[in-house]
């Protein structure tokens, strides 16, 4: 069975950093797709981030490039996201999930396997 389990939320401060894990079982991370998205109260989820399985690429959205890094650790089957120069607007939950090779470029491959979430909260 496919499991995933976030880590590192809290509360920061604006400009802050966190880093944000989520470690699998049940499955290598190293052959799924596995994407980070956010959901603030109020507001839909959005996908912040992925690495794909078939060559590590990855993707972020425009509103978190070049603050956010996405990486693996194949030996501790984990996905880290890590999270800079934090703003207010995005303090939501956090969540880690799992997909077939392409979910990272397809919404036609959809993500199936979903962790619990973290909360991450950035004020002041």
């Amino acid at each position: 069975q496919l499991q995933l389990v976030e880590s590192g939320g809290g509360l920061v401060q604006p400009g802050g950093s966190l880093r944000l894990s989520c470690a699998a079982s049940g499955f290598a991370v190293d052959y799924y797709d596995i994407g980070w998205f956010r959901q603030a109260p109020g507001k839909e989820r959005e996908e912040v981030s992925c690495i794909s399985s078939s060559d590590g690429e990855t993707y972020y959205a425009d509103s978190v490039k070049d603050r956010f890094t996405i990486s693996r650790d194949s030996a501790k089957n984990t996905v880290y996201l890590q999270m800079n120069s934090l703003k207010p607007e995005e303090t939501a939950v956090y969540y880690c999930a799992a997909g077939s090779a392409g979910s990272c470029v397809s919404t036609r491959i959809p993500f199936t396997s979903w962790g619990q979430g973290t909360q991450v909260t950035v004020s002041s």
